[in-house]
């Protein structure tokens, strides 16, 4: 938690498997996070609610956390369950694992109700925090932008109440606007707020983010895509003929470096 209350707060990437884990350990990260798309993507699947089963994810999110000395926040979607006990028994599992945080959303996976009431979600927060008992760093989620619903006010209520419960970190993905975040951010106060890159409208800098309070910034699969995007070009090199275009990258020293930190 003192990353999150310290002056400037951090930057928290996320990773997709031992490799990506120890290339932003090697940077310098002082944190990482698991990335529920990133995650589904690598195994074949879409993102979406439960897509990847709790201990798929438990199991990724614990060899993220064996094999660096960095904490590991894990992108939980929902907490896996309907329930508060559900949610409860998630949050458990999590510490189990060896992780330092969890994410929880108000999302329901119900296409015609993709936000739970504003009182079904607060719940599900009390509940991940009563488990917590200060063992692991919960963020309450609220995905009201994400789904089409751009409502500021509902926004600040439920990230407010998640707050005034016991989280630790709140986060709403995509605000619409720079002044949208800043609202966010002053209504919640001191409570960390966390953004996923930028508000909707602009990619701003990280002193840009910092500077108006901002405590956490996360990159959801941002980095994930980048890499499948340089994938996708050396493969578009490849039926072009182009072998040494299409055969660039890491060089094979430096990854096993890098993969032999882990197995120290």
């Amino acid at each position: 938690m003192a990353l999150h209350t310290r002056e400037g707060g951090f930057v928290m990437p996320n990773a997709w498997d031992g490799l990506s884990t120890q290339v932003l350990a090697d940077a310098g990260f002082e944190a990482i996070a698991t990335s529920s798309y990133a995650l589904a993507a690598s195994l074949g699947r879409l993102d979406g609610r439960h897509q990847v089963t709790r201990d798929e994810h438990l199991a990724h999110a614990g060899l993220l956390s064996r094999l660096t000395d960095l904490p590991v926040n894990g992108d939980f979607e929902d907490g896996y369950g309907n329930t508060p006990e559900d949610i409860a028994a998630t949050v458990n599992a999590a510490v189990e694992h060896g992780l330092a945080g969890i994410g929880i959303e108000d999302t329901s996976g119900d296409p015609d109700r993709p936000i739970r009431d504003f009182d079904e979600a607060v719940a599900r927060v009390r509940a991940s925090v009563a488990a917590a008992k200060g063992r692991i760093v919960v963020t309450g989620r609220a995905d009201n932008y994400l789904y089409g619903r751009p409502d500021l006010d509902d926004t600040i209520r439920r990230l407010t109440a998640f707050a005034e419960v016991g989280a630790d970190v709140v986060y709403a993905p995509y605000p619409s606007d720079l002044d949208a975040l800043g609202a966010i951010v002053t209504a919640v106060a001191p409570t960390p707020v966390n953004v996923l890159i930028s508000p909707a409208d602009a990619v701003l800098t990280v002193a840009e983010l910092r500077a108006i309070g901002v405590k956490r910034i996360s990159l959801g699969p941002a980095l994930y895509a980048h890499a499948m995007g340089a994938l996708d070009e050396a493969v578009g090199a490849l039926v072009r003929g182009d072998l040494a275009t299409a055969t660039t990258g890491m060089d094979f020293g430096r990854m096993d470096a890098l993969l032999g930190r882990g197995s120290r």
